[in-house]
């Protein structure tokens, strides 16, 4: 496992001369490229230490070679003819803001927004034009650099992303787009995205992950950090839906302050093989989380989430729903824990995971678990696998309905749990249109 992922070749892009080199030519302020090399040491002494057994033993590396993917040099990128995209062209959002290739091709925010001192942006210029608001936040809180060697390589050579920060008290009542868009053979990308909340404030930030041709390879090592103040409320989305010979690695963290809600929905679609590490911190008490997941793995997938929920306040509240439907040969890992602090008390945790094979060759793994400190709390976990039950699907034929309208019936109903948790009705519909399009892949 070990020895996939290293670069001690001179000839990596990824070695400490070709880093030195990439540095130099971003022609970044001095804090910024501090972070980096101070980030590129501690990805190099980590690449000797193993990955967390725990967390990685049900994800093959043994063919993972980085060295075939480019890191992105500075310059424009080059602007993609066109993007399957879920959502970009389906509503009207209070602003809007595409990258391709860790490079922003386009931003834009409601004046009225900014006018009430909302930044909504690249990551690589705001973190230095509004360096006093952001960079107390960047990667000191929510996701760490000293984390594993992929969260120390994404803070070495992150490339962009997405920032919003929503001041004191400031609703934003239309919802903010993302798109991160991967354009280049052999790229690969390292963007970020960074949500910031301040007490009272609430947004929705719907974001997307896509590629524009369906047979190059690449690679995205993200990392997505999700602040909210007290009694701020904020809504996030992520939709990822790279193509099928990409490979994805990511650290997500979300911290929710006294009285805070974060409602943070996440839909696997697509990648060759990818690993997700997901943590919702209730700092605050009475913070409340609610976790949504939809995941829908064809062919040879192999994806994989390992997600805590950490109750570190009194009378917090966790609520989390994974559903995983596979066909083919394709896998599903999920890694649940809830985690009590001891002066947690009162808290209510929730976690559950549901899986619908398809196939006889599909494998799902759902490991629930708890680490329980407090002595009054409810926390209470569960999981469920089966094979999609032949006499439902024999029932919807008998009534003039194909196999194909029978499965996606069937599929349908049991993503519809996720579904009505979830407020926003473009979201809905994405993922219902989303999941009946890949539903028919391969079919007669």
């Amino acid at each position: 496992m070990s020895s996939a992922v290293t670069a001690k070749s001179s000839n990596s892009p990824y070695s400490a001369e070709a880093f030195d080199r990439w540095v130099s030519g971003r022609n970044e302020p001095a804090f910024l490229s501090d972070k980096r090399r101070a980030a590129f040491e501690t990805y190099r002494e980590l690449l000797q230490t193993p990955l967390n057994p725990e967390e990685y033993k049900r994800v093959d590396l043994r063919t993972f070679k980085p060295d075939q993917y480019l890191p992105p040099v500075k310059g424009d990128a080059a602007k993609p003819a066109a993007v399957a995209t879920l959502m970009q062209d389906r509503a009207e959002f209070g602003g809007a803001i595409v990258h391709v290739d860790g490079r922003c091709t386009q931003s834009t925010l409601d004046p009225a927004l900014a006018a009430k001192g909302v930044l909504f942006g690249d990551l690589a210029e705001l973190l230095v034009t509004h360096r006093e608001k952001l960079e107390p936040h960047f990667m000191t809180t929510g996701v760490k650099a000293d984390q594993d060697r992929f969260s120390a390589w994404h803070a070495a050579y992150w490339t962009g992303g997405t920032v919003l920060y929503v001041p004191r008290n400031v609703e934003i009542k239309v919802p903010l787009y993302s798109l991160i868009n991967q354009n280049t053979a052999n790229g690969a990308e390292f963007t970020h995205t960074l949500v910031i909340l301040e007490d009272g404030a609430s947004a929705t930030l719907l974001e997307e992950t896509a590629s524009t041709e369906e047979n190059t390879d690449g690679m995205h090592v993200g990392a997505v950090e999700l602040l909210v103040g007290a009694g701020a409320r904020l809504r996030y989305v992520q939709l990822q839906n790279w193509n099928t010979r990409t490979r994805h690695f990511a650290h997500q963290v979300g911290r929710v302050g006294k009285d805070g809600m974060l409602q943070w929905t996440v839909a696997g679609l697509g990648s060759r093989m990818s690993h997700v590490h997901q943590h919702v911190h209730l700092d605050g008490q009475g913070a409340h989380a609610q976790v949504n997941g939809v995941i829908f793995a064809t062919e040879k997938q192999l994806l994989s989430f390992y997600t805590e929920q950490s109750h570190n306040a009194p009378n917090t509240q966790s609520d989390l729903l994974y559903k995983d439907v596979l066909r083919d040969t394709a896998r599903v890992i999920w890694r649940g824990m809830i985690k009590v602090e001891k002066d947690a008390q009162k808290t209510d945790g929730y976690q559950r995971n549901d899986a619908l094979l398809m196939s006889a060759d599909a494998r799902a793994d759902s490991i629930p678990g708890l680490e329980i400190e407090a002595d009054d709390v409810r926390c209470t976990h569960g999981a469920t696998a089966g094979r999609v039950d032949r006499e439902q699907l024999f029932y919807c034929m008998c009534r003039g309905l194909s196999e194909y309208e029978a499965m996606h019936m069937i599929v349908e109903g049991f993503f519809a749990g996720v579904y009505d948790r979830i407020p926003v009705e473009l979201v809905r519909e994405t993922l219902r249109e989303a999941v009946e399009k890949k539903l028919g892949i391969g079919r007669v």
